[in-house]
């Protein structure tokens, strides 16, 4: 394959090839020593690649929050300063790739996981558009469709090699996302045209202020996209600001959680004990049980209503939007995933410092963080771009020129 022999990451959670070690960050799965017993396509296809996995990586369990600090394996350290978290839930891929022990690491994304972690460790992280990666053969899809999986890489060139190797419909799928025109490679490096852009700088439903140093990561992008010859102006869907897809969004989540536990038992043979998961991710499960089939199923509607306003903005011309990956630079260690007993206090903690990337999964498009920014004392801020559903290539080629005109890689 084209990456033959290349060192590579797979995180603990989903993907694991059979007869591999399968945590999920889970003390109980630990415990069991669960090892996977089905090749998913998405390993089958990393391996026809050529990578060479040479270990598994830390993620908080179940992949519930935007820090990886499980209670399983401890937490996973951002590169740049070792007190501050990595992100989540993909943190130790983005970790491992920051540190420059692989170029390349396997992730996945239901809130922004991928886009989180890669804008804490100043690396490239792209969501895919819904249906571009395939869940099987053991899922046709995961959380409704608002997950995905994907990779983390520090240039624009790995990403759309990787991309070009994992995509496409494979026998089973419920749906996929359209075909590209061409090879994902083909995009890096070409002019993408003068495009309209709108820029978000404040924080959906404007509720407080966004933290300073990533206002003023999207400000200087915007100044950067203006001198390359883009038409970029204050703008973003006025369904980011509705104050419901949040509330419809973590409900989908508290009930795919109780699924989760209820197949775990299932697979393992026995009840998952006080002991053997931790209290956060708990309560998610056991909100997810107060859950009705029809109040899921109304609330998967309502995002699917949300999803067309927020695509509709598109509408009127614009090619991207921009906002920052976060709502802060990357917290402490503790900060979000700490021992502290107000457990959904914690949950409304992590939202605080993810209030953009989660929209993307709800409504299905693509995004990619990009490391353009730094604070004065040296971390990493990113930068959010989004397209249209299946336009992973205007991100590549946007990303591609920034990365020319701002090189972040050495």
């Amino acid at each position: 394959g084209p990456f033959k022999g290349v060192p590579f990451v797979m995180k603990d959670l989903l993907g694991a090839p059979a007869g591999e070690p399968l945590h999920n960050g889970m003390r109980f799965l630990k415990r069991l020593n669960y090892i996977s017993h089905e090749d998913p396509y998405l390993a089958v296809k990393f391996r026809e690649a050529g990578f060479i996995s040479i270990g598994r990586t830390n993620t908080p369990e179940w992949g519930l929050m935007g820090t990886t600090e499980p209670a399983a394996y401890g937490p996973t350290h951002n590169p740049w300063n070792l007190a501050h978290s990595p992100g989540g839930s993909s943190g130790g891929s983005s970790a491992a790739v920051a540190a420059h022990v692989v170029s390349v690491g396997h992730g996945g994304d239901g809130g922004g996981s991928l886009r989180i972690p890669a804008s804490m460790c100043g690396i490239v992280g792209l969501k895919p558009s819904r249906g571009r990666v395939s869940f099987g053969p053991g899922m046709g899809e995961c959380w409704h469709g608002m997950a995905n999986e994907g990779v983390m890489t520090r240039s624009i060139r790995d990403m759309a090699g990787v991309l070009d190797c994992i995509h496409g419909v494979m026998p089973g799928d419920p749906y996929t996302a359209p075909t590209p025109a061409r090879k994902y490679s083909a995009e890096v490096r070409t002019d993408p045209g003068k495009l309209r852009i709108g820029l978000m700088t404040q924080l959906p439903r404007k509720e407080s202020l966004l933290h300073p140093e990533c206002k003023k990561a999207v400000q200087t992008t915007g100044e950067l996209l203006s001198s390359l010859g883009h038409d970029v102006e204050l703008s973003h869907p006025d369904a980011y600001d509705e104050t419901e897809w949040l509330v419809h969004w973590t409900h989908v989540v508290n009930a795919q959680s109780a699924a989760t536990a209820d197949e775990i038992e299932a697979t393992a043979g026995e009840k998952i004990g006080e002991g053997d998961i931790e209290p956060y991710a708990w309560r998610f499960v056991e909100e997810g049980r107060k859950i009705s089939a029809a109040s899921y199923l109304a609330s998967m509607n309502w995002l699917h209503a949300w999803a067309r306003r927020m695509a509709a903005w598109w509408d009127d011309g614009f090619d991207l939007l921009v906002t920052p990956t976060l709502g802060e630079p990357p917290p402490a260690l503790g900060d979000m995933g700490g021992p502290a007993d107000d457990l959904l206090g914690k949950w409304e903690r992590n939202l605080q410092v993810i209030p953009f990337t989660p929209a993307q999964n709800a409504s299905g498009q693509p995004g990619i963080s990009l490391p353009l920014h730094w604070t004065p004392d040296g971390l990493p801020v990113g930068v959010h771009f989004v397209a249209e559903y299946g336009r992973e290539d205007l991100l590549l080629r946007i990303g591609s020129q920034l990365e020319q005109a701002r090189p972040w890689t050495d």
